[in-house]
């Protein structure tokens, strides 16, 4: 009950051409191809550092309209 030695490997391509016809079994070879180069060019950009984030400052002291007892106390208009 062992793996498949190369000969089985061998053999399982063979079938899959004939099955998939030549020109079908490259092209998905290379889309599986441009897949893998896609994958590793996304890893490698993962590595480069982060911008922080922009501060936002928020104003210091607030001037509110309305007191606790919900009175105005200021007139804006």
């Amino acid at each position: 009950m062992g793996g498949f030695s190369v000969m089985h490997w061998l053999v399982l391509a063979v079938v899959a051409i004939l099955l998939l016809g030549g020109g079908r079994f490259s092209a998905m070879m290379g889309d599986v191809a441009k897949g893998v180069k896609n994958f590793k060019k996304g890893m490698a950009e993962e590595d480069e550092p982060a911008a922080p984030a922009a501060r936002i400052d928020a104003p210091k002291t607030v001037d509110p309209t309305l007191d606790r007892d919900g009175a105005r106390v200021r007139d804006d208009r």
